[in-house]
């Protein structure tokens, strides 16, 4: 029997924390998922499969970037983005609208789409809807995102219901635009993207748009946007539940462990974010105990491993104080050992809410976890961890 295009089937729940299994044609993605960001075809510091080893089922690569360098039709012509990049698993592109609108100073937005200058070259682009459908065509991807209008979440209402309705004419034509590639629709899936800002009646405007058009999966975006931790929890209070229960609900572009366990507790399965990759490069690990920054001086000597719960090569062979002489000696294997140490961190993280979810002891985790994560002090070498998080 061949694995279906696409399949959502919840296990188990524990108050609105959900668990469960998205099936496609390239594989299992086991939710709550955290999807490592890949945005120029790699996950920076990484081998492919270095990536799988941590857990990770399922990576995101990023449309604008990828359109602009290599191109989305040379990536086809090299038989697309999996074997371009050596993942034969499923990859989620995002539209390239996030970070197109991010150009304000370089960009055009119309009721057709946006025009805008690559911070590459200068060279002018228009992206659409049909476009950014026909570019994750181009590098093959497996669910695709459709393309959106994200203003600042601190804009005027009526800037913002005005972007969150053009971004629902968007998700209209993107749906068509992504029905229209026979070859697409036919293995791979496409997810809608409310919008509406921190404004619950658009937000429930969005969603209900949305559904009408009818999407696989779908997407809570604006957020994480530079509105504080405490506003966007106040959002996903309400924006899961305005979302179809049987289907995935993806947070783009977060976050910090905190974040993430927060938002599980709210109804969310999937998310994405560079933190963990960006702030292991810049030699920041996370840990069960908090983050841990190894530029200080007071890891100089420590033997300890950064976190003896971790089977990552970083803390099974090396020491804190190891970890700080690369740092500090901007040695890349201090960026490629922090950055595997903090994927595998995250995905043991989602690992553990799978386990109380399905458990169904999944309040008792979230308040040992954020207990253990939010203290201030850092255990040092012969004191054990206490037991807990992430156990």
């Amino acid at each position: 029997m061949s694995a279906p295009r696409f399949q959502f089937d919840i296990a188990a729940t524990d108050g609105k924390a959900r668990t469960g299994t998205i099936r496609m044609r390239r594989g299992e993605i086991r939710t709550p998922a955290f999807m490592p960001v890949g945005t120029a075809a790699t996950v920076k510091a990484m081998k492919p499969e270095s990536v799988r080893g941590t857990g990770a089922d399922i990576l995101l690569g990023n449309t604008y970037h990828l359109m602009l360098r290599p191109g989305a039709e040379r990536v086809a012509r090299l038989g697309g983005l999996h074997k371009f990049m050596n993942w034969d698993r499923p990859i989620l592109t995002d539209s390239g609208g996030y970070q197109v609108m991010s150009l304000s100073d370089l960009r055009k937005i119309t009721e057709d789409g946006v025009t805008f200058a690559s911070h590459l070259d200068g060279s002018k682009h228009l992206l659409t809807p049909e476009r950014s459908m026909e570019t994750q065509r181009l590098l093959g991807s497996d669910i695709v995102m459709a393309f959106d209008e994200c203003p600042r979440a601190d804009a005027p209402r009526e800037v913002i219901e005005k972007s969150m309705q053009r971004s629902m004419r968007w998700a209209a034509r993107s749906r068509a635009g992504f029905d229209g590639g026979e070859d697409h629709a036919e293995r791979s899936a496409l997810f809608g993207i409310q919008q509406g800002a921190l404004d619950e009646s658009l937000r429930g405007e969005s969603a209900a748009a949305l559904q009408e058009i009818g999407f696989d999966g779908y997407a809570i975006g604006g957020l994480a946007v530079g509105e504080g931790q405490e506003a966007m929890f106040a959002v996903l209070d309400f924006a899961p539940g305005q979302l179809p229960a049987d289907k995935p609900r993806y947070l783009m572009g977060v976050g910090k462990p905190d974040d993430l366990v927060g938002a599980v507790e709210r109804g969310v399965d999937m998310f994405d974010c560079v933190l963990p990759s960006r702030s292991g490069r810049n030699g920041q690990g996370f840990t069960w105990f908090g983050p841990v920054n190894l530029r200080n001086a007071r890891h100089a000597e420590d033997p300890a491993p950064l976190d003896e719960r971790c089977p990552c090569d970083g803390c099974t062979k090396y020491s804190r104080a190891y970890l700080h002489h690369l740092i500090k000696s901007n040695e890349i294997l201090g960026a490629m050992l922090l950055t595997e140490h903090n994927l595998t961190f995250y995905q043991q993280l989602m690992a553990a809410m799978r386990d109380a979810i399905a458990a169904g002891t999944f309040n008792a985790f979230a308040t040992d976890f954020r207990r253990e994560y939010l203290r201030s002090e850092l255990p040092t070498v012969g004191q054990s961890i206490r037991d807990g998080a992430g156990s």
